[in-house]
C-alpha cells in the first residue's frame, strides 16, 4: 500500500509528487498526458499583473516558495529549469508611465517595480515610451520540467501511463484501490480533465484555451521578456516564444488560424524585424469562475483530494497550493479560505 495515488502529471501533479518525497510519503502516479496546458504554458513567473499594475494574489508569498522549490528540481533532475530574466513593461503613452510611478509606490509592489524607465535601445522594437521593469522574475521551462520528471518516476516505477478509468476505483473509509494498487488516499490533479471527474465535476472549472506561436528571429537580439499586447520571451538560439490568446468557448487543444493571425497582428504593431513561425501550440488551461484555485476535501469521501484551477499562473500557484494541501491532509492545517472548495460545497448538494 501507498500513502498516495496521485491522477495527473502537470505542473500540479509534479508540484505535489515532489512535496510528497520532500515529506517522506510513498505515492504512484496514473496519467496519461491528454492535458496539455502545463506543456504549452509560457512558464513565466512574475507577480505583476502588468496589465493593471497591480500585485498578483499572493503573488510575493507564492514567489518565495516557487524560486527554492524549481532550485531543489533542477539540483535532483541534474536539468536547467529556472531562467532568471527581467520582464520589461512596453509603454505606450506618457499616461501608462505616470502609472507606473505610481504603481511604484505601493508598499506590495516598490520591491518588484524598478523606479526607472528603461529606453528601447532594441532598433527592431517600436517603444518611444521606453519600458519598466519589474524585477526578480524569470522562466521556468515546463516542457523539459514535466519531460525530466517523468523519466524520474519511470525509473522509480512509480508511474503508469493510462487514462483513469473511474470503474476500478474502489474506495472505503480508511483506504482505496485502484486495479492491483491500494492507496491511503487519492488527489486528482487533472487540470482541465477535472471536467470529467464524478467526483469533482460540480466545481466550476470553465476552461480558457491559449495559444503560442515559437519564432525564429535572428535579427531581434532581445534578451528580456517584452511583455506588450503580447509577451516576447526568449528561448535561446534566436526562438522567441509569443503570447498568449484566451479563448473560452473553444475546448480542444488543436492550434487554429484565428489565434495565430490575432498574436501575428499584435506582434506586428511592435516588432520591426523579420521572422519565421516555427510552432504553434495549444491547450485548455484549467480556469475557475473566481480566478482562485481549486484545493481540497470531497464534501463526502474523506480520503478523496483535488488540486487543480491555477489557471495562466500555475509555475507561481503550483509549489504553495501544493504544500497547503499536504500540510490540510497530514496536519489538519487549515487551507487558506480562497483556495478551499468548501466555498462551493453548497453547490454540490444543489447538483
Amino acid at each position: 500500500m501507498v500513502d498516495y495515488l496521485v491522477i495527473g502529471l502537470g505542473l500540479a501533479g509534479v508540484s505535489f509528487c515532489e512535496t510528497l518525497e520532500n515529506h517522506g510519503k510513498s505515492f504512484k502516479v496514473i496519467s496519461n498526458q491528454s492535458q496539455q496546458a502545463s506543456l504549452v504554458a509560457g512558464g513565466l513567473y512574475n507577480p505583476v499583473i502588468l496589465k493593471r499594475f497591480t500585485m498578483a494574489w499572493n503573488g510575493k508569498s507564492q514567489m518565495e516558495s516557487a524560486i527554492p522549490f524549481y532550485s531543489g528540481l533542477e539540483q535532483k533532475l541534474n536539468v536547467k529549469l529556472d531562467y532568471k530574466i527581467p520582464v520589461l513593461r512596453r509603454f505606450t503613452s506618457v499616461k501608462e508611465q505616470n502609472l507606473w510611478f505610481e504603481a511604484t509606490d505601493r508598499p506590495d509592489l516598490n520591491y518588484f517595480l524598478s523606479t526607472k524607465i528603461l529606453e528601447n535601445k532594441n532598433p527592431n522594437i517600436d517603444a518611444p515610451f521606453g519600458f519598466g521593469e519589474v524585477k526578480y522574475t524569470g522562466r521556468v521551462d515546463t516542457g523539459k520540467l514535466l519531460d525530466s520528471y517523468k523519466a524520474y518516476l519511470e525509473k522509480k516505477m512509480c508511474l503508469q501511463n493510462e487514462s483513469f478509468d473511474f470503474s476500478e476505483l474502489l474506495i472505503t473509509d480508511k483506504s482505496l484501490s485502484y486495479k492491483s494498487t491500494k492507496a491511503r488516499k487519492i488527489v486528482f490533479a487533472e487540470g482541465y480533465g477535472l471536467k470529467n471527474n464524478p467526483f469533482f465535476n460540480y466545481l466550476p472549472l470553465n476552461g480558457t484555451k491559449g495559444e503560442l506561436l515559437t519564432i525564429k528571429s535572428p535579427k531581434l537580439k532581445e534578451d528580456s521578456v517584452i511583455k506588450s499586447s503580447v509577451f516576447i520571451i526568449p528561448l535561446g538560439n534566436d526562438l522567441y516564444r509569443i503570447g498568449a490568446t484566451y479563448k473560452w468557448k473553444d475546448k480542444t487543444n488543436t492550434p487554429t488560424q484565428e489565434s495565430k493571425n490575432e498574436l501575428l497582428e499584435k506582434l506586428g504593431k511592435f516588432l520591426k524585424c523579420d521572422f519565421e513561425v516555427v510552432q504553434h501550440v495549444a491547450g485548455i488551461r484549467p480556469t475557475v469562475a473566481d480566478r482562485r484555485p481549486l484545493v481540497g476535501l470531497h464534501p463526502e469521501h474523506k480520503n478523496v483530494f483535488v488540486l487543480n484551477g491555477f489557471g495562466s499562473r500555475g509555475v507561481l500557484i503550483a509549489p504553495d497550493a501544493s504544500t497547503q494541501l499536504l500540510n490540510f491532509i497530514e496536519e489538519g492545517k487549515e487551507l487558506a479560505q480562497e483556495i478551499n472548495i468548501q466555498r462551493f460545497t453548497e453547490k454540490y448538494y444543489s447538483n
